[in-house]
Order: C-alpha cells, then structure tokens, then sequence
C-alpha cells in the first residue's frame, strides 16, 4: 500500500495526519513492542508483515494475527483507545516499511475527522472478528483439520516449503510436541515427507479433505 492510496480516502484533516506521520523502516526480526510497553503511536504497515504474539507466564507462545499490508495493529489501537500498555508483543516476520501516527495526532484525527475515524474503526472491526474466528477455532477445532489448512496454506507457492514444528505450534497455539506427533502422522499415511526445518507436500488434496472438516 503506499501513502497516496491511504490518503484518497480521507478528508483534508485525515491527510494532514497522514502528511505528519513518519515512514519508518523495520529490519527482519526486529521487536516492535513487548509486552508491558507503553503504547504512544499508530502504526500502519506499508509493506511488510507484523506477526503479533501473545505469551503465557510458562513461555507458551500463540500466533494471535499478522498486520500486513494496508493494516493497522488492533492491539496498538486498543491500547491507545484505553491508554493501556501492550498485553502482547510483535515481531517484524520481514523487513517492513510503516507510518508512525503519534498518540496526539491519531486522537486529533478520531476527533476532527470523520473519514480517518472510519479508516482506524473498519480496520479495527474488521480485526476483532478475526481474533473471535481464531479463539473459535482453538477452543472447538480440531488440531488435524487446523493443522492441515496450515499447510495448505504454508504450500500455497511451493509444496516444499521451510517451517519449523514450533512455528507451526505457535501459529496454533499449541504444544510443539501435538504438531510434531499430527505431522508423523500425516507422514505415515504418505501425505507429506518431513525434512530438517522443512515439509513436502505429496498429496495435496488428502490434506484439503482433512483441512475442510473446519
């Protein structure tokens, strides 16, 4: 997304925010907020993608959304609705180009401008709905159906793609040891091979049955 396609939807107040804001440039696997972090800007991802975790006291991880782009972090602008610190934190998944709205600003434009208004409530909207689809999913899904449309999905360029076990527990939000004992199976039934760091897909369409009982 670039500055000129935010900026045709909004409002000459809207543009003046966006005309304000910095363009930042975040490296592969830098740490963009951790949780207990204040939350004093907006953040709108340009280019690049956000992976946003939320951990449990025993180190336990869980893959809550991406932020990529065109969208903004629902996390951050909860924070700034409440004024909270971050109950999660996110990590750049690539290099990622962004624009930062200051805390100021952003109220000033929920304020004086009804189209950022809706640019900042649809985005956030948009988002919660997903959050509620995934608590959905974790809480009555089963982990081989889960599992299977994650590898679709990691497959949807190459059927030999790099992942590791625990990434993919994370992206579920479950134990490493429960994917890696789904994944043998998967490989015991000839679906897929299983490499150091890696996965090959040999038969697609037996994991898509599996992945569409969702």
């Amino acid at each position: 997304m670039t500055i000129n396609t935010i900026t045709a939807c909004l409002d000459p107040v809207g543009r003046e925010i966006i005309a304000k804001a910095s363009q930042i440039e975040i490296a592969q696997g830098s740490q963009i907020f951790r949780q207990g972090d204040p939350c004093k800007n907006y953040i709108l991802v340009l280019d690049g993608s956000v992976k946003v975790l939320a951990r449990t006291h025993s180190g336990r991880e869980i893959l809550l959304y991406r932020v990529k782009s065109g969208e903004s972090c629902t996390l951050t602008t909860s924070c700034l609705f409440s004024d909270d610190r971050y109950p999660a934190e996110g990590l750049a998944e690539t290099a990622v180009t962004a624009l930062v709205v200051s805390q100021k600003d952003f109220n000033h434009g929920l304020a004086c401008s009804e189209r950022f208004r809706q640019f900042v409530f649809s985005a956030y909207g948009e988002r919660i709905r997903e959050v509620i689809s995934l608590v959905e999913t974790i809480s009555f899904g089963k982990i081989e159906t889960r599992l299977a449309d994650a590898l679709l999905q990691e497959a949807a360029d190459s059927c030999y793609f790099k992942v590791t076990h625990q990434e993919l527990a994370v992206d579920l939000g479950t134990a490493r040891e429960v994917v890696s004992r789904q994944l043998k199976e998967f490989e015991e039934s000839g679906w897929l091979e299983l490499h150091r760091g890696a996965i090959k897909i040999l038969d697609s369409k037996a994991i898509a049955a599996i992945a569409k009982q969702i």
